[in-house]
């Protein structure tokens, strides 16, 4: 008996000296970038959030392992964009309804556009979303190739930093909503990402400034948001959907739209085949970049990695465009 009151008592005075970091909630999210917003809210609360797509992994064709199902089912909160992008989350979501899922698609005040069309870009029909317009880009020649934007709307919101603010925003009121003992630690947390966003914002800005008005290939269309924000001119994608080769029609079309617009690059994703890239710029000048919009290719998961994700697209686009 002795010892158990004794080791009772060690317990309340670990839980006291640790502050209520054994009340933070067990947190699952899906892909990198909102992973590392997620992090770094949760900073100092004595837990971390679990990423579901790591490596070269992609979301678009993704795969749960029987682990991963498990921290879902025993998750209370899950942070993911949208059911069209994660398409994987459904089933194990339908199967855990106890469970908080936080798509931050919905977030109020987000910056939204919608799915490009005409050329070689997907088709839907343009709109105007929460008062954010996707203006200036090309409507001739349909392609509907496997499309999947539902709703309307791309979902690569985090690529323009405004939003990744605004869901850091929201991310700390939900974390507070279950977690109330460490408000101040999420609240403090936020306010110090949301000022170092707008510092890297700035910093884009200024960097990506020379590079406004220079045409280039996209593998598939990921990017909108980071080109709307920093004033990039991305004139097709190589395919609609990344975990589908393109058609013999679609390459030649791709190929017509290099020498029609004078696309200077032409970009791989590190999680897809590369040879097309060469197949597309042979004979046209354009040259042969990567770019990667969550970080598959080497940035390590964790705080720092929307940050290191967003510069090194400036880079990437930089080194291919610059010259």
């Amino acid at each position: 008996m002795h010892r158990t009151v004794k080791s009772l008592a060690a317990a309340v005075l670990l839980a006291l000296a640790t502050g209520s970091a054994v009340a933070a909630p067990a947190v699952v999210v899906t892909i990198k970038p909102v992973h590392a917003l997620v992090a770094a809210v949760m900073a100092g609360t004595g837990a971390e959030p679990k990423l579901l797509v790591s490596g070269r992994a992609s979301e678009h064709d993704f795969a749960l392992k029987p682990s991963d199902a498990r921290a879902i089912a025993k998750a209370d909160v899950v942070f993911r964009v949208s059911d069209q992008l994660e398409g994987f989350m459904r089933r194990p979501l339908a199967a855990a309804p106890r469970v908080l899922d936080v798509e931050l698609i919905d977030t109020p005040g987000l910056v939204k556009l919608a799915p490009r069309e005409g050329g070689v870009w997907e088709a839907h029909v343009h709109g105007d979303h929460d008062g954010h317009d996707d203006e200036g880009h090309d409507h001739e020649g349909h392609d509907h190739e496997g499309a999947d934007h539902e709703g309307g709307v791309e979902p690569h919101i985090w690529l323009d930093p405004r939003n990744a603010r605004t869901m850091t925003a929201r991310i700390a009121e939900v974390l507070i909503s279950r977690d109330g003992a460490n408000a101040a630690t999420y609240r403090a947390n936020a306010a110090k990402l949301d000022a170092g966003l707008a510092a890297l914002d700035a910093g884009l800005a200024q960097q990506l400034a020379p590079l406004a008005g220079k045409p280039f290939i996209v593998f598939h269309d990921a990017y909108q948001y980071f080109e709307h924000r920093y004033g990039l001119t991305a004139v097709g994608s190589i395919t609609v959907s990344p975990e589908r080769k393109p058609s013999a029609q679609r390459i030649q079309a791709v190929r017509d739209r290099i020498r029609e617009t004078g696309a200077r690059c032409v970009f791989a994703e590190p999680q897809f085949d590369s040879a097309l890239v060469a197949t597309l710029t042979e004979g046209t000048g354009a040259r042969a970049g990567s770019l990667d919009p969550t970080g598959a290719d080497g940035v390590p998961a964790g705080p720092d990695a929307y940050a290191q994700v967003l510069r090194r697209l400036a880079e990437n686009l930089g080194a291919c465009l610059g010259g």
